[in-house]
């Protein structure tokens, strides 16, 4: 049962025909409740209801909610949003913050079933990217040639501004659709390529992509070492792929990338899956800027760097799931304090290259357990004029399992 402390919630998700597209047994609902949260938009369009408080949304957001909610405590609220609450809308953060006991959903039809109907793209073909309120970069995560995304744009700007990042990341050719006021009277289609768009877009849009571009790396770890800027303070393609399969990135779960350098491991984290999360942790300014441009770049703009020196700097970060440890673990606690941290079930992985690292490596597996393994990558190179192998610095690894599920 709802807590007596939250309110009573219905998120209704109005089509874009808005008011006379309503069933009438979700009118009533609308029409009977004593307060009703929203945008301007949305509340605009309800007809006019003696003694019916009716409540924009606060600004910023999610900074305004929790005081917003707490005012209605106990009474029955209904919240306005649009088509499919759910899908990328205000019914996933009410139902973040309320608990999902306490948030009843009625969807109208969803922006992203319009799109693939009018696009004629089954659902199992598409990637589904939101920029509403977030970095555009984000859609550089799905380059892959052939690739379908579908993007819930932010506003009239998104559709040029996702058209310049396919540029600049080699993707000009791609096939762009912006899908407008999709379900409504004024609903429309306009057709481009990427490289050559230009003109204005409707402010309700939805932007279809058929991306066309050169193969940028693998989802599953082990991108070019090109594909990141770096000082040289960089876990190497070989060697990243290797923490990678130990960190074993899932859903929804965080990653601290300790000693992050150019922020590699924690990039190719969050490209595993898009509700994947990172906190990248570096010492040099210089590199701790460069880790950000990374992310962007490489379509995880969301990454959270923190500047600062380890241990001291992970104290009040949220608790990982996994922990990479790409430099720094002879730096006392700083392995201590990652496996205070983990969270039940979290994986660790630490990486050295020097005798003092190793030595420490060795103590700790003879402490706890855990896989210990020493990697040794060889390129092949020019010597004279025949071809012969050129051997990198042997990396000892480290990677460990908290018990608990």
């Amino acid at each position: 049962m709802p807590s007596p402390t939250r309110p009573r919630l219905t998120v209704v998700g109005l089509g874009a025909d808005g008011w006379p597209g309503v069933p009438e047994d979700t009118r009533r609902l609308v029409l009977e409740a004593p307060v009703v949260l929203g945008g301007a938009r949305h509340l605009g369009l309800l007809p006019a209801v003696p003694g019916q408080e009716r409540v924009s949304w606060p600004s910023p957001l999610r900074e305004g909610l929790p005081g917003l909610l707490q005012r209605y405590a106990g009474r029955e609220v209904v919240a306005l949003a649009s088509g499919d609450p759910l899908v990328s809308g205000i019914g996933s953060t009410l139902v973040g913050l309320l608990g999902a006991d306490a948030v009843r959903v009625v969807p109208a039809m969803s922006s992203v079933a319009l799109a693939r109907a009018r696009m004629g793209w089954p659902a199992e073909s598409v990637e589904v990217v939101s920029v509403v309120g977030r970095d555009a970069h984000a859609v550089l995560r799905t380059l892959a040639p052939g690739h379908r995304v579908l993007v819930l744009s932010s506003d009239a700007s998104t559709p040029a501004e996702v058209a310049g990042l396919l540029v600049s990341s080699g993707y000009g050719a791609s096939a762009l659709t912006v899908l407008g006021d999709l379900g409504s009277a004024d609903e429309s289609r306009r057709d481009g390529i990427a490289e050559s768009w230009t003109g204005a877009s409707p402010a309700l849009n939805v932007l279809a992509l058929t991306l066309l571009g050169p193969v940028v790396g693998p989802r599953t770890g082990g991108l070019p070492d090109e594909a990141f800027e770096h000082d040289g303070q960089l876990t190497k393609r070989d060697l990243r792929a290797s923490a990678l399969a130990r960190l074993a990135a899932q859903p929804g779960q965080l990653l601290w990338d300790v000693g992050a350098g150019a922020g590699s491991v924690g990039i190719e984290w969050m490209r595993a899956h898009p509700t994947c999360d990172a906190i990248a942790v570096e010492a040099d300014a210089a590199r701790a800027e460069r880790v950000r441009g990374n992310a962007e770049r490489l379509g995880v703009p969301a990454l959270r760097v923190v500047h600062g020196r380890a241990p001291d700097a992970l104290d009040g970060l949220p608790a990982p799931d996994a922990v990479f440890v790409g430099g720094g673990a002879t730096v006392p606690g700083v392995v201590a304090a990652c496996l205070a941290a983990l969270r039940p079930g979290g994986r660790l992985v630490v990486h050295g290259v020097t005798l003092e690292t190793e030595a420490l490596l060795g103590r700790l597996h003879a402490e706890r357990g855990g896989e210990l393994t020493r990697l040794h990558v060889e390129h092949a190179g020019a010597i004279g004029s025949f071809t012969g192998w050129t051997p990198t610095r042997a990396v000892t690894q480290w990677a460990w399992t908290e018990e608990g599920a």
